[in-house]
């Protein structure tokens, strides 16, 4: 039941988005519109309309993963099934006006650790979505390189005016082939004999201490293995 009424007070949200952003106005808005008693609304979004825009964005990842599991991805390359995801992402959102005003409410100081939260989990899923199964430091590193992909391609998208947003999925490609040349250079000085025994005896085994968080709810960012 607690879904429904949320679902329903986030739909009232976003016919006042666009007018007054993600802001205690639309909050109560969407409160009145929806039929819902305001202390019950407060009690599912306790920080008012922040909660509502964390909850639009995380319901557009869940609309992702579901279109990713109704295409078949077996003979795609990598770097297209990458592709497809974060454009899937960005297509699972309708309203562009409410990413634009979520997108100013999470470069506010006060609430960026929010946004930084939300782009890291997209990215998490993306990756999830896509048959990870890394726990050492490349779990961070992948989840860190990709969310810089789509946080950039997201900032393209909402300035973009060209047909069928044609120039932002040429502006992703770039990106993903950015990512992909500097693999293939990370993978060239793993193999030279000097440095890939620098990177060997010094910052790749520091690093392949590091862990992946062991669940969701962890509480921790990951884990370390002492040195033995």
């Amino acid at each position: 039941m607690s879904e429904e009424i949320t679902g329903r007070l986030l739909d009232a949200a976003l016919n006042h988005v666009a007018f007054d952003g993600w802001s205690e106005t639309t909050f109560r808005a969407a409160a009145g519109d929806a039929g819902i008693d305001p202390v019950v609304a407060r009690g599912l979004y306790p920080r008012g309309a922040v909660d509502m825009a964390i909850a639009f964005h995380r319901r557009g990842d869940e609309a992702m993963s579901a279109r990713l599991k109704e295409i078949d991805q077996s003979e795609m390359r990598f770097r297209d099934r990458v592709a497809l995801a974060v454009r899937s992402r960005i297509e699972a959102v309708d309203d562009r006006e409410a990413v634009r005003r979520g997108t100013a409410l999470f470069a506010l100081p006060m609430y960026a650790a929010d946004g930084a939260k939300l782009i890291w989990g997209t990215a998490d899923r993306i990756w999830t979505e896509l048959g990870d199964s890394s726990r050492d430091f490349n779990w961070y590193t992948k989840r860190a390189t990709l969310s810089a992909v789509y946080s950039s391609t997201v900032l393209y998208w909402l300035g973009d005016d060209s047909l069928e947003n044609h120039a932002t999925w040429e502006f992703l490609d770039r990106r993903i082939e950015d990512v992909m040349r500097f693999e293939e250079t990370k993978a060239k000085v793993r193999g030279t004999p000097v440095l890939g025994k620098i990177l060997a005896a010094g910052p790749e085994k520091m690093l392949g201490r590091l862990r992946a968080p062991k669940s969701p709810r962890h509480g921790l960012p990951g884990g370390w293995t002492a040195p033995r």
